[in-house]
Formats: structure tokens, sequence, C-alpha cells
């Protein structure tokens, strides 16, 4: 067999994965923060973290049964199966040496107490909110607005569900003026990346230091 019959029959070299510049100068180490997604149950927390992590999200999925019927409410979310028993966690690079991990809460009550030990040590959270059941995402608020720790809100509009502007959802949730109140799409990785880099500079405005 000639050579470049052998070179057409080999196995082709796997490709090189693309390195950041990060990656390749040994003297700098990404900053890596820690940020966090609450809001009510089924409003797209874990669609969140899926949509923008870069690696394989960690997900603590369990199928609901007829057990929880008493304290689920499926109205607005028929198609739901399953819910997040503990958090979900993924990862997102938003610059050369900027990462984020990114930890959403578990929605139902039952599960609140869980929300101390997942948010500590993070920067800020986004405080996701559904127009269908505003009143759902009023425990994050004032979880966040108790503790002290920077928060956005991020509205994920659900197909089949009438607009809104944000300063009419930051009304209607008695959000003060400096929060930042987005528009947003949980399946969409731009749309949620948009979201998060609203989030670091909201805390980088609040928390400078």
């Amino acid at each position: 067999m000639d050579s470049a019959a052998s070179e057409l029959l080999a196995p082709p070299e796997p490709a090189e994965e693309e390195l950041r510049p990060w990656q390749q100068d040994r003297t700098r180490a990404p900053i890596a923060t820690k940020v966090v997604v609450a809001g009510g149950f089924g409003v797209g927390k874990t669609t969140f973290v899926s949509s923008v992590s870069e690696i394989t999200p960690l997900q603590t999925e369990a199928v609901m049964t007829r057990a929880s019927e008493a304290t689920d409410d499926l109205s607005s979310t028929p198609e739901k199966t399953t819910t997040t028993v503990a958090m979900d966690f993924g990862r997102v690079t938003l610059d050369d040496d900027l990462v984020l991990y990114v930890f959403g809460t578990p929605g139902q009550q039952r599960f609140w107490f869980m929300w101390d030990d997942i948010v500590r040590g993070a920067i800020g959270a986004v405080v996701m909110a559904d127009t269908r059941r505003l009143t759902d995402c009023f425990p994050a608020l004032d979880y966040f607005e108790s503790c002290g720790l920077p928060y956005i809100v991020a509205v994920n509009h659900f197909e089949g569900t009438e607009s809104f502007a944000p300063e009419d959802v930051r009304e209607a949730l008695t959000v003060p003026p400096h929060i930042p109140v987005v528009i947003m799409d949980a399946r969409d990785r731009i749309s949620v990346v948009e979201s998060l880099l609203g989030l670091v500079g909201h805390a980088l405005d609040e928390l400078p230091e």
C-alpha cells in the first residue's frame, strides 16, 4: 500500500479544542464567580441553567407523583412532569477571564430550607418571574431583600402569554427603581447570557469592592 492510500485510510486526528487566552497564559487565572437563579415553581430555572451551561448541567430532577398534587399548582404548567428537589448547576464563561458558576434553587416551599446553603458565597441572584403568576416570585424577592444580596428580576416570557413592558412588571412587583427588570426567554442562550451580564453589572455597582 502506497503512502497516499495509507493517509486516506488512517483515522482522522481529533480536533484540538480552541483554548482561551487565560488557558494559554499560565500567569493568569479566571475569576470564578457564583450566581444564583431563584423563583417560583415551574418558572423556568432548570431551563435557564441548561440553556447557558457550557458543561453538562447537574440536575436533581425527580418525577412528580400524585402525592404532590395538593402542594404543587400545575394549572399554569400542565405539561410539567418533573421538579427540582435540590439544585441545578452549570458553568458559563462570559469573558476571557470571567467564569460564572450558576446555581438554580428549588422552587417549592418545602425545599426552601436549602436556600441559605445554595446562596452562600454568591455575588448576586436572578429572580425569575412568570407574568401569569407574579405572586410566586415574592418569597424570592423578600429573601434577597432581607439578606442584602444584589439581584435582578428576569421575566421569562412563555409562548402564548401577554407581553408586558419591564416597567409594568416593576410596578406590579413594587421592585425598587435601582433593580434591573428584564424580559427574557429561558430557552434562548443569548437571552440568558444577557440576563447574567445584567446581573454581574448590577452586582458590581452594588458591591464594587
